[in-house]
């Protein structure tokens, strides 16, 4: 697909999918709650020096803030998956399917940096001037293309293994075109950037014009998700 082909279509595709919008939001909505209601406990019971109450909540807050975080990483991917086969159809709420492969995807994408990290500080023990850190600075370029790769890999597979080869998933970058990926990622910053300039202004109004722009802020940024996983299924939809 054309790159303009790819906007119209993952523009229109929340739009479309007004009932998937509006199911990510509860998500994002109860983990914010619960990663609310941990901090409120943990500060409870630090004032009240009841630090293993303190700690107690804390580790269950996490612990449920961040299987929600897992759910709503792997319903992107359902998403991103959608795109890739060109469906028009809306993720449904698969909570064991969905949290797994959040799972991968954390596993994925701690992979794809601990590597050039690992890369960056072999070298620095041999190199200590300005080519060490050009070196650093294309082994992350080029890294964050391959986890982008590789994320597509997961979505359109859900095989860990398939999104852990890093090879393949380098070869992805040319098989897409270099050009088009940043091409499309540069052009949906620049939108991104003026929709939250655009709400920001709106937010930071005094009484109910401010508070509707607050709310607007979170539809924005839900939009902005829905968007960019659709885009990116699209991209990868020719390989």
């Amino acid at each position: 697909m054309e790159i303009m082909e790819i906007l119209q279509d993952a523009f229109k595709y929340p739009l479309d999918n007004i009932q998937a919008l509006v199911v990510y939001v509860i998500l994002g909505i109860i983990a914010a709650i619960a990663l609310g209601g941990t901090l409120v406990g943990i500060a409870f019971g630090v004032s009240s020096k009841n630090i293993f109450t303190a700690g107690i909540v804390g580790i269950i807050g996490f612990v449920i803030s961040f299987i929600i975080l897992l759910l709503i990483s792997g319903y992107e991917l359902d998403i991103t998956q959608y795109g890739i086969r060109r469906s028009m159809e809306s993720p449904r709420i698969d909570f064991v399917r969905q949290v797994t492969n959040g799972v991968k995807l954390f596993i994925v994408q701690f992979v794809y940096f601990l590597v050039p990290t690992i890369i960056t500080y072999v070298l620095g023990l041999f190199l200590k001037n300005w080519i060490l850190y050009i070196i650093a600075l294309v082994l992350f370029i080029v890294f964050a293309l391959a986890a982008f790769m590789a994320q597509c890999r997961l979505a359109k597979t859900e095989d860990l293994s398939s999104a852990l080869e890093i090879n393949e998933a380098i070869n992805d970058i040319s098989r897409v075109g270099l050009v088009k990926i940043i091409s499309l990622v540069a052009i949906l910053i620049v939108i991104f950037a003026v929709l939250i300039l655009i709400v920001g202004i709106i937010a930071t109004q005094r009484g109910i014009i401010g508070s509707i722009g607050q709310i607007l802020a979170g539809i924005v940024q839900v939009y902005m998700v829905f968007v960019m996983a659709r885009a990116t299924g699209l991209l990868y939809s020719d390989v």
